[in-house]
């Protein structure tokens, strides 16, 4: 089951806002595609947030673009910025991404957002999970998101004790 940014910002607000929080932190982020062969492929991007959908625009003929085409799952990892703070937490996207080519969506976008002259390829994310991994001292705390499920929150302490599950 995939969806919309938007029905996450409706059903987690909090979440919603402190992953876009961290998105907007850094321009550049890391996605993840499948090559034809079925092996990963990491690539630098940049993610916006833009109309409640997260969109993805790559260069065209690129190869995370040509591997989109033939199977549209992915993984969006955030900047982890400098240092070893991870300010915010460690946040990635997983879905499906959906090339849009209708000139009036295109339009719209590129209306809003600064992009380069000439063609490029125009994704949008259809979000199947989000998890957010931060410290709340003493726990390392995992947020995991699904449509259609409540929003899971793993505690996990530094002790023997077992991982404390809310939701």
């Amino acid at each position: 089951m995939t969806t919309r940014w938007t029905d996450l910002e409706e059903a987690q607000p909090g979440l919603a806002e402190a992953v876009r929080t961290r998105f907007g932190g850094y321009k550049h982020h890391v996605l993840g595609t499948l090559r034809a062969d079925g092996s990963p492929r990491l690539s630098g991007i940049e993610a916006e947030f833009r109309f409640g959908e997260l969109w993805l625009g790559m260069m065209p003929g690129s190869r995370k673009a040509l591997d989109l085409r033939r199977d549209p799952r992915f993984a969006l990892h955030v900047n982890p910025g400098p240092g070893t703070s991870m300010d915010g937490g460690d946040v990635r996207i997983s879905g499906r991404a959906v090339e849009v080519t209708d000139p009036a969506a295109i339009a719209r976008f590129t209306g809003e957002v600064t992009v380069p002259e000439g063609p490029f390829h125009l994704f949008r994310a259809e979000i199947a999970e989000v998890v957010r991994t931060c410290v709340e001292d003493p726990d390392l705390v995992l947020q995991v998101w699904r449509p259609g499920a409540p929003l899971r929150t793993i505690r996990r302490g530094n002790d023997e004790s077992p991982p404390r599950t809310d939701g």
